[in-house]
């Protein structure tokens, strides 16, 4: 399918972007959450936005507790939220409306997760907070008003990355249950070198040469085979949770996304993979310049809310 003409538009209104290298970690973050914050929707209704502190792998670990309007004292169920931007940017700011359209629309809370960010907390130190935010939760539902039977993860980008990465890990050790995995455009093997890294690697938001050298922060390519870094590389997916893969059609992530949801799916976990034509990378946080990221966001988050009502 031919590019989205609103897509086209908001390609072509885009000022030029310094290359990652040419921005300080401080210029790239801002830069990234207020781009993210002006093509977003505004003034999404939340219930509640709490702030709490634990102690994490490395040090203080914030973590951002959104319930959604209504919600009663009853437990809910919990979405456990790892936020993209290559494992160098992101933050709550950035992904604050997409959490609370997710509590909404779900009907759960969703806790997002600041995990620690390259260049200057290297691999594993985001996987490490993934799984340490993952263990929190589950063994302190009770305080947190969340039904420990019901918690999903997700992630956009790099944190679809982190939550597919820590299902393997939960479920290798016995860890916490995870019913239910949200994967949004996600990073599923670094290096990968699949078609859409090439046909799409210029012009379409998301570029091969600035992504892999923000991975190259977080890790050094002799790493990247990891699957704690690329969860596609694992050797056995069978027993993991239903995942939920949406995918973009001029993304440079698309095919290693759709790769990651066939191998599921070929392990004989239950697999949705949503693919939006026409679409750019990560197009669900720009809800003020696309319908189709209402529409998409509206889609997954009743899929997650359909696993839930059946436990």
């Amino acid at each position: 399918m031919a590019l989205d003409p609103l897509v086209k538009e908001f390609l072509d209104q885009q000022p030029p972007l310094s290359p990652p290298w040419e921005q300080s970690e401080a210029e790239a973050r801002a830069g990234f959450r207020e781009m993210v914050k002006a093509n977003g929707p505004k003034d999404v209704p939340i219930g509640k936005v709490e702030t709490l502190t634990i102690a994490g792998p490395g040090g203080p670990l914030a973590l951002r507790l959104y319930t959604p309007v209504a919600a009663g004292s009853e437990a809910l169920p919990a979405l456990v939220f790892f936020h993209g931007g290559a494992f160098r940017v992101g933050d709550f700011e950035s992904h604050e409306t997409l959490c609370r359209e997710f509590a909404g629309e779900a009907g759960c809370r969703v806790i997002a997760v600041d995990y620690r960010l390259a260049p200057e907390h290297p691999f594993p130190a985001a996987y490490d907070d993934a799984y340490a935010a993952l263990g929190y939760i589950e063994a302190n539902a009770a305080a947190l008003g969340i039904d420990p039977n019901r918690i999903a993860v997700g992630g956009d980008s790099a944190g679809g990355a982190l939550a597919a990465a820590i299902c393997q890990r939960a479920k290798a050790e016995a860890g916490a249950t995870i019913v239910y995995q949200l994967l949004l455009f996600p990073v599923t093997q670094l290096g990968g070198g699949f078609p859409s890294m090439q046909k799409y690697a210029e012009g379409f938001q998301l570029e091969r040469v600035p992504l892999e050298y923000c991975y190259k922060l977080y890790a050094s390519e002799s790493q990247w085979r990891d699957p704690k870094l690329s969860p596609l590389l694992a050797s056995d997916l069978s027993g993991l949770p239903p995942a939920y893969v949406m995918l973009a059609e001029y993304d440079v992530l698309h095919d290693e996304g759709l790769a990651y949801g066939e191998k599921l799916r070929a392990a004989g976990v239950t697999v949705t993979i949503a693919e939006h034509p026409g679409m750019i990378h990560d197009f669900i946080l720009f809800g003020a310049r696309f319908p189709q990221a209402r529409a998409s966001l509206v889609e997954a988050a009743k899929a997650l809310k359909g696993v839930f009502d059946t436990i």
